[in-house]
């Protein structure tokens, strides 16, 4: 087989390329030479075998492998485009322009010659450091669309950045089938359909010149706004807000609801739960809205709260001071639990806040006083605290803080207001269940149900395997009924002890009827009618406002049970006690104050002349000629809509074709 290079012709652009050599390398020596085209011929300088695997910046490069070798041409330079007046390193962007040989020859015989065109550009990547150098791409949001946001970087071409003013032509004949399309590339054609000087549609309705979108082409619909061109200015997300609230109303004071405002015009934030469980650091306090609140924390990742000193707003343009009382924990195992992951902070103790609360003393819509109560306690490295934040509202009028109730109806957050009027003392409560430590009921605490919060609690109940199925039946039965201290629940806030219209009876309904045997079955460890879950239903309404707050008022009150099987688990390790989970859910319903007016059969059979219920109004047509109609006055509304009509009925009359005769018949 005659010795020869496969292929024998490359056009090189890059900065190594490889080749093929076929047939018995043993003996043959391998050269590499520049070979300069004669500029009066037009052909190759001849070359002879005499050379070496080294030409200018040239290597060669060969690895033997019986009758197929490989052969390596690659470049030592540096292809790095100059910058700033740089050395080693291209100067022009096409970097590199030469002719090639490599020859293979048997002492001073030619076996075969491979002719390879050099022709490579310089990198245009920069290296280093460009920060100082880098192109600002401004928001788009706030200025217009640049003409060519692909070039990110200066002094530099970018690779498929065909608007890049740095790029020459031989550099983009390199790209200019692959340049970057759409608003990153600059390009914003073919222009949208919706433009008025687009007429890119090939059927153009008659209403176009009426609906279409006159806009500069800087503005594209392909970032989902249309922008007016102009700079305006960006506006950063601030606590900060004017105390004028909303157009047309000045500060005169808090409603419920509203954010409590500090002396700097600043929201005044404690600490408060989201609703992914994690604590917020900068909640606001939202004014008639009670919280109490626990965060978890340790040394490391504990910050300090909102300073004491900080003035509040009172609503009527005064400012007033809290009232900051200090005091000592002493039994800190409530609050702290140790940690078993090892130290992270150098300092191994610190004094920090271990409980806040706060009275806000109220009346109308203005905040009186605020006391603060501040409990402070060493936290060391490595154990986990538990803060907590109270905030309550007491009404100026009534500073108790069991009968903080101000306003007559309910307001959310509030606690209900119970009652047991069949004992000597009439108060009552209903409570839900507080976590506390592995979740068991005989470790639980307490917390008041709230209005119009949907709640859900439970706790672990010890259950052993020879746990008698009634005696079960009514553990649990009483440990749910213990949440429930009353027998009537408070129609309103205020409602009076002494007036027996002011309550509603709690209805309850049994779980099972104490009176019927109920069988346990024969299987130990299986029981069946466990009642297991406490629903608490309450229906409430709005029956009216008290400057400007809505009323609610609660109308009745049930509480039933849900039954479930349980069933002694066994896990790996059979004990002798099993947990029963137990449940307590509180539901507010809210209805309409009065019943709704029923249906006509009318309405009910043809419902495609309901107004309420269908996007098509047919009785509406006339809208402007009916008294609900309130844009204008009445007898004015009447008069153009006559005027219209008059003008139609003349156009219809005169276009008629026996009015044309009539008119004919008349001239002559």
């Amino acid at each position: 087989m005659a010795a020869a290079f496969q292929p024998s012709f490359i056009h090189m652009s890059g900065p190594s390329v490889n080749a093929l050599f076929l047939g018995n390398a043993a003996g043959v020596n391998f050269s590499l030479v520049l070979s300069p085209i004669n500029e009066e011929t037009g052909k190759l300088h001849h070359s002879n075998c005499s050379g070496s695997r080294r030409a200018g910046d040239w290597n060669l490069n060969v690895m033997p492998g019986g009758d197929v070798s490989k052969v390596t041409i690659s470049l030592t330079r540096n292809l790095q485009l100059c910058l700033h007046n740089a050395t080693d390193c291209c100067t022009t962007p096409l970097c590199v322009v030469e002719t090639l040989q490599v020859l293979a020859c048997r002492g001073s015989v030619m076996l075969a010659h491979l002719l390879i065109q050099a022709e490579i550009y310089a990198n245009s990547s920069v290296k280093g450091n460009v920060s100082e150098n880098a192109t600002i791409i401004p928001n788009q949001v706030f200025q217009p669309l640049g003409p060519c946001p692909c070039d990110l970087t200066a002094g530099a071409c970018d690779v498929r950045c065909c608007c890049d003013q740095e790029c020459t032509t031989d550099l983009k004949q390199l790209f200019t089938g692959s340049c970057f399309t759409g608003v990153f590339g600059g390009d914003v054609n073919p222009p949208f359909d919706q433009l008025c000087s687009a007429k890119s549609m090939e059927y153009t309705p008659d209403w176009f010149p009426f609906l279409c979108v006159q806009s500069s082409l800087d503005n594209t619909p392909f970032l989902g706004y249309f922008y007016h061109g102009s700079i305006s200015t960006p506006r950063d997300a601030s606590f900060k807000i004017p105390l004028q609230v909303s157009p047309g109303r000045l500060f005169t004071g808090y409603r419920q609801g509203d954010p409590v405002m500090t002396e700097e015009n600043d929201y005044f934030t404690i600490p408060q739960q989201s609703m992914a469980g994690q604590c917020v650091g900068n909640a606001p306090v939202a004014f008639l809205q009670d919280f109490d609140v626990r965060c978890l924390t340790h040394l490391a990742s504990y910050r300090e709260g909102l300073p004491h000193d900080v003035r509040v707003n009172s609503g009527t343009g005064d400012f007033i001071q809290q009232n900051v009382i200090f005091g000592t924990i002493t039994d800190i195992d409530k609050f702290i639990t140790r940690s078993e992951s090892p130290p992270t902070t150098e300092v191994a103790c610190k004094n920090v806040t271990f409980a806040e609360h706060y009275k806000f003393i109220w009346k109308g819509k203005n905040i009186k006083e605020i006391n603060v109560t501040v409990f402070l306690g060493s936290l060391c490295d490595g154990e986990i605290l538990t803060q907590r934040f109270t905030v309550k509202f007491v009404s100026l009028n009534n500073t108790n803080e069991t009968e903080s109730f101000g306003n007559p109806g309910y307001q959310v957050g509030k606690p209900l207001r119970a009652a047991n009027l069949n004992a000597s003392d009439a108060f009552g409560s209903l409570k839900l269940w507080w976590p506390a430590l592995g979740g068991l009921c005989i470790s639980s605490a307490y917390t008041p149900v709230l209005f119009g919060l949907d709640s859900l609690s439970g706790c672990m109940l010890e259950v052993g395997v020879n746990e008698d199925c009634n005696l079960l039946r009514g553990n649990v039965t009483d440990k749910l009924n213990s949440l429930v201290q009353a027998t009537h629940v408070g129609k309103r806030s205020n409602s009076s002890y002494g007036n027996l219209n002011d309550w509603v009876e709690i209805i309850r309904l049994d779980p099972y009827n104490s009176d019927t045997n109920v069988s346990a079955g024969n299987l130990k460890g299986i029981c069946s009618d466990i009642p297991a879950n406490l629903n608490i239903r309450i229906i409430f309404a709005t029956v009216g406002a008290v400057q400007g707050i809505p009323q609610q008022e609660i109308l009745a009150v049930q509480i039933s049970y849900s039954t479930v099987i349980w069933q002694f688990q066994c896990g790996l390790t059979c004990e002798n006690v099993d947990f029963l989970p137990i449940t307590a859910s509180v539901q507010f319903i809210k209805v309409p104050a009065q019943p709704p007016i029923p249906l006509t059969r009318f309405q009910i059979n043809y419902t495609e002349f309901d107004c309420d219920r269908n996007d098509v109004c047919w009785p509406q047509l006339f809208y402007p000629l009916t008294r609900f109609y309130t844009g204008e006055p009445y007898p004015q509304c009447l008069a153009k809509t006559l005027a219209v009509a008059f003008v139609v009925l003349l156009v219809a009359v005169t276009s008629s074709p026996w009015f044309q005769k009539v008119w004919e018949n008349s001239l002559l």
